[in-house]
């Protein structure tokens, strides 16, 4: 069994505690379901969000999913003047037998244009 990370990210419309949880138990949802994932499989998860985002913590999202025993921490993206604005992120650390080509990264909502690359 290997160690991956998986990103992802969504962007909500304000600053508002509901917008943030419920963008956040979207982007975990998917982040879980697109990779088989169960909570047993996530070692730890790191939430960002960007400076503009201070109502609730992205990561109560996920304790509410039953993230009960998983360790979570929440910080604040640097002030980058130019950065997509109202935006939350996550790396999660998994324990998996896919192979890092097969892990699927989650963008989502506005977040989208982060990562054209792999968004879906």
């Amino acid at each position: 069994m290997a160690v991956r990370a998986v990103r992802g990210a969504t962007q909500v419309d304000a600053d508002e505690r509901e917008q943030i949880l419920s963008a956040t138990t979207e982007l975990v949802a998917e982040v879980m379901g697109r990779n088989g994932l169960t909570t047993d499989d996530v070692i730890s998860v790191l939430f960002t969000a960007t400076p503009d985002l201070v109502t609730e913590f992205p990561a109560l999202a996920a304790r509410k999913l039953g993230f009960h025993d998983v360790p979570l921490l929440c910080a604040s993206e640097i002030a980058v003047p130019h950065a997509l604005p109202r935006v939350i992120r996550l790396m999660a650390h998994i324990e998996t037998d896919r192979p890092r080509s097969e892990i699927q990264h989650v963008y989502l909502r506005g977040a989208t244009a982060l990562r054209l690359d792999i968004a879906q």
